[in-house]
């Protein structure tokens, strides 16, 4: 049984050029609406088939939105765990899906001690939101869709949170021995957690999120890709909230298609014609997706952004 979908790999005529062509691969369609079905649900079937009843997930956000969807396909109990900060509209959202919502502690740190309290026995799975190999192998599984496709691909750009997405894109890169396609590893200012390890050396924890996008607010990233992205050329980029708003409105208004700024700012990229993609025959952009997100947000945003070009 696959849980996630594959999803389509898209030319971007109006974005491409005679010596580059730009592609998106649209994780946002995923049943759902962000990537993370891929490596969270794989993670839930192998609790599944080893007999593991319960399912515990601290996160408010997209990771808690697909362990309740791999729950409820699974028939499996699924618990999410949010702090009090989580939206009421975020906590539906999972409690729709069939999953108990637990509203625990002021910050995510206080809902992930709850989570692994209550996987102590036996019966329940923890389900982290990236930092876990068998989640890395699901998230995997987008670059072999990839590569089936598009054998050509010699740039990836991928918005990094804590470091799952980008996990998944190196560990399916360095399956097809494809170490000299290169990384575009993207965040915003504000929950720059990855640029962070990458100057240390070492995952560090940045203190605070202050950046809009949310969804990237991983206050310290997983320790593998700070390794592992130094055996491909790479580059760290750090936008700002602004651009990311950008690229969430535009891809809005072309693809009719609702995205959060964690992804626009991966979008943005290609839509400001980076140089950072210059000298790659076939980019692909990695559109994430995101459930924390509406049309009136996008209007919002909008107006916000004519506004700051008056």
């Amino acid at each position: 049984m696959k849980l996630h979908i594959r999803t389509p790999l898209v030319l971007q005529r109006a974005l491409s050029t005679p010596r580059q062509r730009i592609w998106f691969k649209l994780e946002n369609l995923q049943p759902c609406g962000s990537y993370k079905l891929r490596g969270i649900g794989a993670l839930c079937q192998q609790a599944h088939l080893e007999g593991k009843r319960r399912l515990v997930a601290p996160s408010g956000g997209n990771a808690g939105v697909a362990a309740a969807w791999a729950g409820r396909e699974l028939g499996m109990q699924t618990e999410v765990i949010v702090p009090v900060t989580t939206p009421e509209a975020t906590r539906a959202r999972i409690a729709a899906l069939g999953a108990e919502v637990i509203v625990h502690g002021q910050a995510w740190d206080e809902s992930n001690e709850l989570a692994r309290e209550r996987t102590r026995d036996g019966d329940a799975q923890y389900i982290p939101a990236f930092d876990h190999p068998v989640i890395w192998q699901g998230h995997s599984t987008l670059i072999d869709e990839v590569v089936d496709e598009l054998p050509s691909v010699d740039a990836v750009v991928a918005s990094v949170g804590g470091g799952g997405l980008l996990s998944g894109v190196l560990l399916g890169l360095e399956r097809y021995r494809r170490n000299d396609c290169r990384i575009l590893a993207v965040e915003t200012e504000g929950a720059a957690s990855f640029r962070a390890a990458l100057d240390a050396g070492h995952p560090v924890n940045i203190g605070q999120i202050t950046s809009i996008a949310k969804s990237l607010g991983a206050l310290q990233v997983a320790e593998w890709p700070v390794e592992a992205i130094r055996r491909f050329p790479h580059e760290s980029l750090v936008l700002s909230d602004a651009e990311a708003i950008a690229g969430s409105v535009r891809y809005a208004d072309e693809a009719r298609q609702l995205v959060e700024p964690a992804c626009g700012v991966s979008l943005a990229l290609a839509y400001q014609h980076h140089p950072s993609l210059e000298g790659a025959r076939d980019v692909v952009v990695v559109v994430c997706g995101g459930v924390s997100i509406s049309a009136a947000q996008i209007a919002e945003w909008q107006n916000w952004l004519v506004l700051q070009t008056a």
